[in-house]
C-alpha cells in the first residue's frame, strides 16, 4: 500500500482534500502521496505556532530548549536506517553519500545549536550619566516569534535542519515547507520531535508546492514573523515583495554561477579531483557546485584533458550499486531543463568534450532521470550557459592569460555565491580571494565547512548569513536595556 505523508500541526496529523505524488528520480516509480496543505491548514499552522510562543514553548528556557534538541539529535540517530531509506527514495543519492553526509549532518546540526545557544553571548556596557550617577547597558534577545522554514530538494535533511535547528534554538516557533520533490525526512523530522517531547505547535510541517498552495500561504501569512528560504534566485525575489509589505526579516540562500580559478602552479591532480567534484558532485545539484572553470592557459589543454577523463570515470545507477557516484536528477522537470542546457550549448557553438545527453542502461533506470557529466569549451563569458544557473553535472572550461583578467571574468555574473582558487602560491591566493566577490571562497579546496562560520552569498546569491552564532543573529533580535543608578 502507498504511504501517505500527512501535514504535522500542534502535534496532530492532518490530512487534506488535496494529494501529490513522489517519485522516485532513479527509475520514475511511484514512492508515495503526499497531502497537500491548504489555506486552512497554514492558518492553524501560524496560530498553533504562535500559542507555542504565549505557552509552553515560549516558557522553556536556553538550556531547557538545548536539552529537547539534542534529544531530536538522538531521535534521528535512533531512527538512522528509516531517515536514510527516505532520503535515497526521495534524491537517488547513493547509499554511501546519504550514510557519510546527508543523515549525520541533519542530527548534527541540532546538537551544534543546541550547544551554541547555551553560549550565546550578549553584550554589556558601563557608562556615567551626564547629570551624574552611573549607566549600565545591557542587551537581551528575544526570538522573532513564528519562522517560515522553506528547504530545498537537493540536500533536504541537511538543509532543512540546518535553518529549523537555530531557529528553534533561539526559542521561535517553526513552520517548515520542505520541497515537494523530497518530503519524506521531513515527515520522519516531526515524529521525532513528537517523540522527543516538544510541545505542539513549536514545529509545525507542512507539504506542498510553491505558487496558489503552501509556499504562497506561507510567506504571505501576516502572521509569519520572519522567513528563511534556499532555492532559486527567481523564487526568492517573489518572497521578498511578499515580506517587504510588512516589513518581515528573511535569510535567503540562492542561486550561484560559482567559478573554479585554475592556476598554472597549482598542484594539478588536486585541482583537478577538486573541480571534478566542484561539478560534478550530487549531480552538479548542490548550490556550491562549480559551472564556470577558468583555467590559466599554459595548461588549458592538460587540464581538460584530466577533467575529461575524472567525467567519464563516473558511475551513475542505482543507490545500491557498488562504485555510484552519479545520482540523477530530482525529477523529470528538472531532467528536461539541464537537457535543454546541453542543447543551448550546441547552438551557441560550444565544443562538447564530453557528455551532452542521457545514459543508456537497458533496464528500469531508463525510466529515471540521469543525465551524462558533461564538459564544455569554445564559449566566451556572455553565452547562457556561462551565465544562467543549470543546476547539473556540467561545466564550460575557459583559458584565461592574467590574474586580473580572471579576477573580472570570474565577478563578471549577477551572483556571487562561492569560488574556489587554485594556486600553491599562497599571496596570490589570499590576494584573488579577496578580490572575488562571494560569500564563500575556497583555496585549494571545495565543499570543505566549518560550520560556525558565515555562509551566504552576494548579488543575486542571497541576503543574510547563516551558520554558528550568525543563524541565532538572524533567528533573534537584540534590544538594549539601559539602567540609571
Amino acid at each position: 500500500m502507498t504511504t501517505l505523508m500527512r501535514n504535522y500541526v500542534n502535534g496532530e496529523w492532518i490530512t487534506t482534500g488535496r494529494t501529490f505524488p513522489t517519485i522516485n528520480p532513479v527509475d520514475g516509480s511511484h514512492v508515495a502521496d503526499v497531502s497537500e496543505a491548504d489555506q486552512d491548514t497554514v492558518d492553524r499552522a501560524v496560530k498553533a505556532a504562535r500559542a507555542a510562543m504565549d505557552g509552553a514553548w515560549g516558557k522553556l528556557t536556553a538550556a531547557e530548549r538545548s536539552a529537547l534538541l539534542h534529544k531530536v539529535a538522538d531521535g534521528i540517530e535512533a531512527r538512522f536506517d528509516e531517515f536514510l531509506e527516505a532520503e535515497v527514495a526521495d534524491t537517488g543519492h547513493s547509499y554511501p553519500h546519504a550514510r557519510a553526509i546527508d543523515i549525520p549532518r541533519g542530527a548534527a546540526n541540532f546538537r551544534i545549536f543546541a550547544d551554541l545557544i547555551k553560549a550565546y553571548p550578549n553584550e554589556a556596557y558601563e557608562m556615567a550619566a551626564p547629570e551624574g550617577g552611573a549607566v549600565l547597558n545591557y542587551s537581551h534577545r528575544r526570538p522573532l516569534g513564528v519562522v517560515a522554514v522553506i528547504a530545498p530538494w537537493d540536500l533536504p535533511l541537511l538543509l532543512l535542519s540546518w535553518k529549523v535547528a537555530p531557529a528553534m534554538a533561539a526559542g521561535n516557533a517553526v513552520i517548515a515547507k520542505p520541497s515537494e520533490e523530497t518530503p519524506a525526512t521531513a515527515t520522519l523530522l516531526a515524529e521525532v520531535m513528537a517523540e522527543a517531547g516538544v510541545p505542539p505547535g513549536a514545529f509545525n510541517l507542512i507539504h506542498g508546492f510553491g505558487p496558489n498552495s503552501a509556499g504562497e500561504f506561507l510567506t504571505t501569512h501576516p502572521g509569519i514573523d520572519g522567513i528563511t528560504f534556499t532555492g532559486e534566485s527567481h523564487t526568492g525575489t517573489i518572497i521578498m515583495k511578499a515580506a517587504a509589505e510588512r516589513v518581515k526579516p528573511v535569510s535567503f540562500e540562492l542561486g550561484g554561477k560559482n567559478p573554479g580559478i585554475v592556476f598554472a602552479d597549482c598542484d594539478f591532480d588536486a585541482a583537478v579531483d577538486g573541480i571534478a567534484k566542484a561539478a560534478f558532485s550530487n549531480g552538479g545539484q548542490i548550490c556550491m557546485c562549480t559551472e564556470r572553470v577558468y583555467v590559466e592557459r599554459p595548461i588549458f589543454d592538460k587540464f581538460v584533458a584530466a577533467l575529461k577523463r575524472k567525467a567519464e570515470a563516473l558511475v551513475p545507477g542505482r543507490p545500491a550499486d557498488p562504485g555510484v557516484d552519479m545520482p540523477p536528477m530530482i525529477s523529470a522537470e528538472h531532467r528536461d531543463k539541464v537537457l535543454s542546457y546541453y542543447r543551448l550549448a550546441v547552438g551557441e557553438g560550444a565544443t562538447v568534450v564530453t557528455g551532452g545527453g542521457v545514459p543508456q542502461f537497458g533496464d528500469e533506470r531508463d525510466e529515471g532521470f540521469f543525465v551524462q557529466p558533461t564538459i564544455w569549451t569554445g564559449l566566451g563569458d556572455t553565452a547562457r550557459i556561462c551565465r544562467e544557473e543549470i543546476f547539473g553535472p556540467c561545466c564550460h572550461v575557459a583559458p584565461f592569460d592574467s590574474e586580473d583578467e580572471v579576477i573580472a571574468r570570474a565577478n563578471d555574473t549577477h551572483y556571487g555565491l562561492c569560488a574556489s582558487i587554485w594556486t600553491q602560491n599562497l599571496a596570490r591566493g589570499h590576494r584573488v580571494a579577496h578580490a572575488v566577490q562571494a560569500g564563500l571562497v575556497w583555496v585549494n579546496s571545495w565543499y570543505l565547512r566549518d560550520l560556525r562560520t558565515p555562509f551566504g552569498g552576494v548579488k543575486m546569491s542571497g541576503i543574510g548569513r547563516e551558520g554558528g552564532m550568525h543563524s541565532l543573529n538572524f533567528y533573534s533580535e537584540p534590544s538594549n536595556i539601559c539602567v540609571k543608578f
